[in-house]
């Protein structure tokens, strides 16, 4: 049984978090919370499997009890995050400090939303309890290439669950000069601009939600909006971001195999992939279409990965070339962006 430990100051979260995780089979509530002071003494009588944290709580809010935590007993945590600007920026700061992954509190709006939520919920719970918690990274030094990029290379990412942290992982080091990137990290709307604000701020590559007809550009990333699928097409030569709202592949959109698919029909050889860490298998039939057309493929490893559902299944179908931790992907795609690379 998977032991979970939910803390939140909403007596309404409270119950409906209660609700779904004992309704499973194979998890239960270990101990209610409704601020750090008492999960702390919680954790002290019962360590659980996996925690549940809401992000703004009394007396202490949600990211001092997850720094605590993880300087004193790593374990598990799915934040619960409002669906703002300020939710979203306190979220990604989570991440960072060692969350494994975080679930917006429910809209329940319409009939089956509760459904869908509690599904998704105990995914994530399962996945977490699971998972392989990343140590902090530490900033590293900008790659300095000792040759030209070529203009016609592009890189297609794709991410999950453990994503965030890999991403800020190899996008940090790389130079200005870098061929376009294009990335599906699985994220909700409203995360993904803080996000690539926060990435901006960080690289020297400049990242930005990818637009709608945009001309992909070097020395930028372009993040697929949350809840919005990113392809990667060609018009007259020319390679262009198109934008959608088509239903979910493989029950997500942005959907990784998406993006790679569209990539191996736009640009087929030009393109190097890489899949980072996720759960599931979204991508990996698209990182095989990619590599039957040419495509330098790279998976993230598994020692380094939070959860390595997608590279384990893109690895299994003989789609990759490479497995590296994020800081060699990094120099890896630098070398491969090179003249005679």
């Amino acid at each position: 049984m998977i032991r979970v430990l939910v803390v939140d100051d909403s007596a309404v979260m409270r119950g409906i978090m209660s609700r779904i995780i004992n309704a499973q089979p194979d998890m239960t509530v270990a101990a209610l919370a409704n601020d750090p002071i008492v999960a702390m003494e919680q954790l002290r009588r019962s360590p659980p499997d996996v925690i549940t944290l809401d992000v703004e709580m009394p007396r202490m809010d949600g990211l001092e009890f997850l720094r605590r935590l993880m300087q004193s007993r790593p374990l598990p945590v799915v934040m619960v995050s409002s669906l703002t600007e300020r939710g979203a920026d306190t979220t990604l700061r989570a991440l960072e400090l060692g969350a494994v992954d975080f679930i917006a509190k429910p809209a329940l709006a319409a009939p089956g939303d509760l459904e869908a939520y509690a599904e998704d919920l105990t995914e994530k719970l399962r996945t977490a309890a699971a998972s392989r918690l990343a140590p902090a990274s530490s900033p590293t030094p900008t790659i300095r290439p000792a040759g030209r990029t070529l203009a016609d290379k592009v890189i297609v990412i794709g991410a999950s669950t453990g994503g965030v942290e890999a991403l800020r992982a190899l996008l940090a080091p790389l130079p200005a000069s870098m061929p376009p990137i294009l990335i599906a990290q699985h994220m909700p709307a409203g995360f993904t601009r803080s996000f690539a604000r926060r990435l901006d701020e960080l690289c020297e590559i400049g990242v930005k939600e990818a637009v709608h007809g945009e001309a992909p550009a070097r020395g930028y990333a372009y993040i697929a909006p949350g809840g919005t699928h990113l392809d990667l097409t060609a018009r007259a030569g020319s390679l262009q971001l198109a934008l959608s709202q088509d239903p979910p592949v493989n029950r997500h959109r942005p959907s990784v195999e998406r993006l790679f698919r569209s990539a191996a029909q736009a640009a087929g050889a030009r393109c190097i992939g890489v899949m980072l860490s996720g759960m599931g298998a979204d991508g990996a039939e698209g990182m095989l279409e990619l590599r039957r057309r040419g495509a330098h493929n790279i998976a993230q490893d598994e020692s380094s990965c939070v959860v390595f559902g997608m590279p384990r299944q893109a690895i299994a179908l003989g789609a990759v070339r490479e497995i590296l931790p994020p800081a060699a992907i990094a120099r890896r795609l630098v070398e491969l962006s090179l003249a005679n690379g």
